[in-house]
């Protein structure tokens, strides 16, 4: 990423105001696009991404009627065509319109659910509603959800996204919702067989939620869909895979035999480093060389523990091979860069330990030093 780059000034800057201010303009006459140019604009520089969406969402409650009842038929002249309904992923829409599903909440979480709910299957088929339908999920649960049961036979992937991505129990950015675990599944039972990618990778990720608390119902879920056999093959092992990837990196024993990887399969290993020093701001190099059952399935990761602030040891896995065993064993080598001055994570010198994990489980391990960078 370029030094200086702004995702909030990209996603939310007066060109983009101004291009949402038209759209109103066009629906109603009697909507002033200057003003609403100039009320944005007054606050919006100094406020965060989440925080712009808000702003805008305030500002619209003050342009637009009262009642939402008023003001939906301008709302709905306001949205430009459908996102292109031939594609089948990556195609989240334009961020401005975020701020519409923020408006619908302020205006009709608590006096009109209904029309709120017709909405955002509206605006989502143009920005994804999944941050705006959760409130709905808190204050009218039952009713949030009879709707979703419509939404899953859209003929709109989007509208039937937002039925998984709206549900999901560890949505980023998104507030909690009052649901049990189980409550979405059989929406994602209807779901998982989607022919969009789209969809398929948004019921994933709620597995991959659910996994952090049950992963018994997450591999039940999960068998009884490879039983079922409503979905192509390759789409469901791909599904299969995503899901699992928490636990799969956790090292979890029946995540490891759903993806064929058994976790009891006999395997030594060494793990060399190389001989140059380990700085912050180059790179750990190693070396590993695995002997195991010839055309059995591996796994083969490796985790590093890293010195914190203040003492603590932090762990991380990453993806090192998937391979399999031969006469002759496998060697392998790998290059990790150890950025200096990352925003996300600020490496520390001092001790650190590396492991190699394969099928799960720990198979070398070796400690080192991190030194400080060179001047």
């Amino acid at each position: 990423m370029a030094s200086g780059f702004s995702l909030k000034d990209q996603l939310f800057n007066r060109e983009k105001i101004r291009y949402l201010a038209g759209l109103f303009t066009a629906a109603d006459t009697t909507f002033d696009p200057d003003r609403f140019e100039v009320d944005v604009m007054a606050e919006l520089p100094k406020l965060e991404l989440k925080q712009r969406i808000t702003l805008i969402a305030e500002v619209l409650v003050r342009h637009l009627p009262e009642d939402l009842e008023d003001a939906a038929p301008i709302l709905l002249g306001a949205l430009p065509p459908p996102l292109d309904p031939s594609l089948s992923d990556d195609d989240f829409g334009d961020f401005i319109f975020a701020p519409l599903g923020e408006f619908v909440v302020l205006r009709g979480l608590d006096t009109a659910p209904d029309l709120s709910l017709r909405l955002l299957s509206e605006i989502t088929q143009r920005f994804s509603m999944e941050w705006a339908i959760r409130p709905f999920l808190n204050r009218w649960t039952d009713q949030t959800l009879a709707e979703m049961k419509c939404w899953v036979t859209s003929g709109n992937y989007h509208v039937r996204r937002l039925v998984s991505e709206g549900t999901r129990p560890r949505l980023p950015w998104g507030q909690s919702v009052p649901l049990t675990l189980s409550q979405p599944l059989s929406l994602l039972d209807q779901l998982h067989s989607d022919p969009t990618r789209y969809v398929t990778r948004s019921v994933a990720n709620h597995l991959n939620d659910i996994s952090k608390k049950d992963p018994d119902l997450v591999l039940a879920q999960l068998r009884h869909w490879h039983a079922a056999g409503q979905q192509r093959p390759a789409e469901l092992a791909w599904m299969t895979a995503h899901a699992l990837r928490g636990l799969i990196k956790a090292g979890h024993n029946g995540a490891m035999q759903m993806l064929g990887y058994d976790p009891e399969t006999p395997v030594t290993a060494k793990l060399a480093l190389s001989d140059d020093p380990v700085r912050v701001g180059g790179a750990l190099q190693f070396d590993c060389h695995l002997d195991a059952p010839a055309g059995t399935p591996l796994l083969v990761d490796y985790r590093l523990h890293f010195q914190r602030p203040g003492g603590k040891i932090s762990a991380k896995v990453f993806k090192l091979k998937q391979t399999t065993g031969s006469d002759n064993g496998t060697t392998l080598s790998k290059r990790h860069p150890l950025k200096a001055g990352a925003s996300t994570f600020t490496l520390v010198p001092g001790a650190h330990r590396l492991e190699l994990l394969v099928n799960g489980r720990v198979r070398a391990e070796l400690n080192f030093d991190l030194l400080e960078p060179t001047e």
